[in-house]
């Protein structure tokens, strides 16, 4: 039969742990003051332990919290993104050679820029050269540097500077589309091998596609 209500609130009755003061303080009643605090949770009929209660976060604790968790929300958010536009490239191209060709005409655009970007770097390094040289044979003639000489040396020098980290710029580039080539390459094969399987295993179980009436 049902348990005397008296014995029921005893079932339910707990012991609570807690620390004050680097102690450990028990009780069966929890204080307002302990209310936050980590503690442990017993049965007091049977004395086993049945929870473990986490501090509760103060505002300086929580805001990392909230910040950790709306990252993962993020980080979750762009999982998902990639794998829409992952399955998107494998229904978009029949063949790899498909998606090769896409790729290609970004290689080859970024390979013209490189090819115009190193013809300027070399044509301006030859350029500050040559005004470089003609301000020293002046120098030795004992012939003062102008300042309009000085001017264009300097200017020649920030540009070719410029230019130079374009150009590293546009080789990390490169570099990088030949890294994410390869990595769409391989997850393109995952995802028509899995794909492939699939129809495998339907064929396999005797599955077939559905007759249209002639």
């Amino acid at each position: 039969g049902a348990l005397p209500a008296t014995d029921a609130a005893a079932q339910k009755k707990k012991l609570y742990c807690w620390e004050e003061n680097g102690k450990k303080v028990c009780g069966d009643a929890l204080p307002a003051e302990a209310a936050g605090a980590k503690r442990s949770e017993f049965s007091t009929t049977s004395g086993r332990h049945t929870a473990d209660i986490a501090a509760a976060l103060t505002p300086e604790q929580r805001a990392p919290a909230e910040m950790a968790a709306a990252e993962a929300r993020i980080r979750a958010e762009a999982d998902e993104a990639r794998f829409r536009r992952e399955m998107a490239m494998a229904e978009s191209y029949a063949t790899e050679a498909d998606l090769r060709d896409s790729f290609q005409e970004r290689i080859d655009l970024i390979d013209e820029s490189l090819k115009a970007s190193d013809l300027g770097v070399i044509g301006l390094r030859q350029s500050l050269v040559a005004l470089l040289r003609q301000a020293g044979e002046n120098e030795l003639a004992g012939k003062p540097i102008t300042p309009v000489a000085r001017d264009n040396i300097n200017t020649q020098h920030a540009e070719l500077r410029r230019r130079e980290r374009i150009f590293a710029q546009q080789r990390v580039q490169r570099a990088s589309l030949d890294e994410e080539l390869a990595t769409v390459l391989a997850r393109y094969r995952e995802i028509k091998g899995a794909g492939q399987q699939r129809a495998a295993e339907n064929a396999a179980s005797g599955a077939t596609p559905p007759q249209t009436g002639g």
